[in-house]
């Protein structure tokens, strides 16, 4: 112990766990055994098997003993996927294009809806209706969001139909 304490580099908590009379799990497990060091001694019961293309880490290449299948890659959406997961998950590169990714599926299921000749009820789809009752504050704002990027967007692309003056239209840009 004493060894450790020595060795310890300065990094604060480091080696906190290393005093076996300081055991955080002392009242939980008073009769610590080896046993438990071996790992698993049951028989180890059949993995899902796959089905559907299963994205896997690159830090665990095995299958976790269950997954989802309902919902496998598939388009843009699933291209990005697949792209995200060659990377490792500690770097940028891996979440942010599975974030970018979910906002494609999204608009990819609105585009599939659309073919299928369904409408999609997006005020329910995104919960509108129980934010507008339990946190209508955060609902005005994101209503009042929406108009401001609408807006914006509305007076970048019309812009030449709205303003046929280039100073008005500076001066316009620069009051946003």
């Amino acid at each position: 112990m004493e060894k450790i304490l020595k060795e310890q580099p300065n990094i604060k908590d480091w080696g906190i766990d290393a005093d076996p009379e300081n055991d955080p799990t002392y009242p939980m497990k008073p009769n610590r055994t080896d046993e438990e060091q071996n790992g698993y001694t049951w028989e180890r019961p059949a993995l899902q098997k796959p089905t559907v293309e299963i994205l896997k880490s690159t830090e665990r290449p095995n299958l976790t003993a269950v997954f989802g299948t309902t919902l496998p890659p598939k388009g843009l959406s699933g291209m990005i996927r697949r792209n995200a997961y060659k990377k490792s998950e500690g770097q940028f590169s891996h979440w942010l294009p599975l974030l970018i990714a979910d906002r494609v599926d999204v608009i990819e299921g609105i585009i599939d809806d659309l073919s299928k000749g369904k409408i999609p009820n997006i005020y329910a789809e995104i919960g509108f209706k129980a934010m507008w009752k339990y946190n209508r504050k955060a609902a005005i704002a994101r209503i009042a969001a929406h108009v401001a990027v609408a807006s914006a967007i509305g007076l970048v692309l019309f812009r030449g139909r709205i303003f046929n003056d280039e100073k008005l239209i500076k001066k316009a840009l620069k009051n946003i």
